[in-house]
């Protein structure tokens, strides 16, 4: 039988015999969920990966029976779908999340696999009232048992008060990051606060950010934009040098229609707009560009990218700033989270987990170009 592929088409699901867990059995710390990348790399489930061979960071996800009770309308694992599917069934970012025990998890990354070395962990909260304790439980117990692998923690700031953050950092954790997503108020509110019966704040966000400045400082603190929910390319490059003005870096995510979510017929993101959102935002966190120096037109899309025209060539030509974002790896430009297939299918990848090829490169110029804007091209 051929081994499973993620494709796209649709998330597929992989389940070994011994984890078709029940429900209601699967809580944080004892369990854990992870991504599908995540679970075929640690040899969990079978399953290859196009292109690549592994996924270099183990992203984890704390997980509860009663699930999140966020109700963010991009989301897979928001409050609304509590009806249609088990929580830890939902598809998230694409896929979905198989659940282990935390102690397999542990064992299986201090033994190695024969699929790749993880450069980075990261444990994702959700807004639940036991999720600020577990996060800790979870973060101790790595920083102690796998201290080469670092840690990462993507936040829940509506539960959370600096001296949480504070723990965190004595605990181990050496990046905090923010997911702001919505980089408006306006969208926020539609999508994370209010306008869905939501509890998440923007401004709660932002202190969040200001908060792992402070306390993480340069370098170790990041937030996350997803682009294509309505906001112009001038507005999340604002925002991506704004948090890069603090010392702080930008992951950049490529909206997708989450199936079953509130804005599951929203359309996918333009892909030019997305490969110019890409490159200026690798502009302004690693090649010394700044968004003052960047020209946009009257609908707020970037028409130039303020670099001399040899070196955005030789960017486009790096193919770099086209890999996914996230915190890094071995190589600070270079994400350790490269969350294989996580926006796109292999056919038409918008966040490359790999180093591009002449052929993905040349996709990407189309892409850039795609519209009568030339983007300073």
């Amino acid at each position: 039988m051929d081994t499973p592929m993620i494709d796209d088409v649709q998330p597929i699901r992989f389940y070994r015999p011994d984890y078709r867990i029940k429900t209601p059995e699967m809580r944080s710390p004892e369990y854990v969920q992870m991504s599908t990348a995540a679970a075929i790399t640690l040899g969990l489930i079978p399953g290859r990966m196009h292109r690549t061979a592994c996924t270099h960071c183990l992203n984890l996800l704390v997980t509860y029976p009663e699930g999140c009770r966020a109700n963010c309308a991009y989301c897979g694992l928001a409050r609304h779908r509590e009806e249609a599917r088990d929580y830890a069934d939902r598809n998230f970012i694409r896929v979905d999340w198989p659940t282990a025990r935390y102690d397999e998890v542990i064992e299986r990354v201090k033994a190695g696999s024969d699929r790749g070395q993880f450069e980075r962990m990261c444990i994702s909260m959700i807004t639940h009232p036991d999720s600020n304790d577990d996060t800790f439980v979870l973060l101790e117990r790595w920083t102690r048992e796998v201290p080469q692998v670092p840690v990462s923690i993507l936040s829940n700031p509506t539960t959370l008060e600096k001296d949480d953050l504070l723990r965190m950092r004595e605990l181990g954790a050496d990046i905090f990051t923010v997911a702001l997503d919505a980089v408006t108020p306006g969208i926020f509110e539609r999508t994370r606060g209010k306008g869905v019966d939501s509890p998440h704040k923007y401004e709660h966000y932002w202190r969040a950010i200001e908060w792992a400045a402070d306390v993480y400082g340069p370098e170790k603190f990041g937030a996350h934009l997803i682009c294509g929910m309505g906001e112009t390319e001038r507005e999340i490059l604002e925002v991506a040098q704004r948090i890069r003005g603090m010392g702080g870096h930008n992951h950049m995510f490529a909206f997708f229609p989450e199936r079953g979510s509130l804005m599951e017929d929203w359309p996918a993101v333009d892909r030019g707009q997305w490969r110019r959102v890409q490159l200026a935002r690798y502009i302004i966190d690693y090649a010394g560009g700044h968004f003052r120096d960047m020209r946009f037109d009257e609908d707020g899309r970037i028409t130039d990218f303020g670099l001399p025209q040899a070196k955005l060539e030789a960017l486009i030509d790096a193919g770099t700033p086209f890999r996914t974002s996230g915190c890094p790896g071995k190589a600070d430009d270079v994400s350790a989270c490269n969350r294989p297939y996580g926006d796109s299918g292999p056919t038409d990848i918008l966040s490359f987990p790999f180093a591009l090829k002449k052929r993905d490169i040349a996709k990407v110029r189309r892409q850039i170009d795609d519209e009568d804007v030339k983007a300073g091209l």
